[in-house]
């Protein structure tokens, strides 16, 4: 293949990376608030993680999808909520990748309104497997000033 076809074959390849990485992510917030626990879990690697920010970190799938369908979610969606993720920067390294960025969990104030209950900084560590990208490990921290929540937005 002539240099030129192969940057541009490499570039199309990083654009379609990109794409399907913030597709993946945009999909969380849609599952998380219509219950979809197996979707979610879908979302990770078999041996994923999920470290929520002063709450618990889940590891594999089973334990992924069991905080969706566990008690303190539940009432969160009960009660009327909606996740908000992104838009996220990504540094794509050949298969593996990193996003960063925000997410706000909204919940319903009982008059018509809503408040933010959560808002959180965001590192995705994602894996490009056989069904696609899939993530590895998500941290999210509480955006309240502790540095925790710089320290997962930082490039690198």
């Amino acid at each position: 293949m002539p240099p030129v076809l192969e940057e541009i074959a490499a570039r199309l390849k990083a654009l379609e990376d990109r794409e399907a990485i913030r597709e993946l992510i945009a999909r969380y917030g849609p599952l998380a608030d219509t219950g979809d626990a197996e979707g979610v879990a879908a979302l990770w690697t078999s041996d994923g993680s999920y470290a929520v920010g002063g709450m618990t970190e889940a590891k594999g799938r089973t334990a992924i999808a069991a905080l969706i369908d566990g008690q303190v979610h539940r009432q969160l969606m009960a009660d009327g909520c909606a996740h908000a993720l992104g838009p996220v920067a990504i540094d794509l390294a050949g298969n593996t990748a990193i996003a960063r960025g925000y997410s706000i969990v909204f919940r319903a104030d009982g008059k018509d309104g809503f408040e933010v209950a959560r808002a959180s900084a965001n590192r995705w560590t994602l894996a490009h497997t056989p069904d696609g990208w899939r993530v590895t490990r998500r941290e999210n921290a509480l955006l309240d000033g502790a540095e925790a929540a710089r320290l997962l937005l930082r490039e690198g």
